[in-house]
């Protein structure tokens, strides 16, 4: 008896949630960015669970995580580049001080 596909995907819904749930509730942009990452993690198990269990002759789903994986490491770091730029400038990542400052 092993891990199933409900299972799987059980958590892979449970880390969408939270992602979302964490973009949508914090002010800072560093844990905004952590919630962006925890959704793209949740899509990448769904990618892996559906190949392995629906086209376990294809290798389309793992594919499709590492091009997820690559565009992820790629945002995360214009999006901290972003961050400090704006840490530099304004002294804050609140986004709640993002009405307050000047342009």
């Amino acid at each position: 008896m092993g891990i199933g596909l409900t299972q799987i995907l059980f958590v892979s819904t449970a880390l969408f949630f939270i992602g979302v749930y964490g973009f949508l509730t914090r002010r800072n942009m560093i844990t905004m960015l952590m919630a962006i990452e925890l959704i793209l993690n949740s899509i990448n198990i769904n990618f892996i669970a559906f190949n392995k269990y629906l086209y376990a002759d294809k290798l389309d789903g793992l594919f499709f995580t590492v091009f997820i994986i690559t565009i992820a490491a790629a945002e995360a770091a214009v999006a901290i580049a972003i961050i400090i730029n704006l840490y530099r400038s304004y002294k804050s990542i609140d986004i709640e001080d993002a009405d307050t400052m000047k342009y």
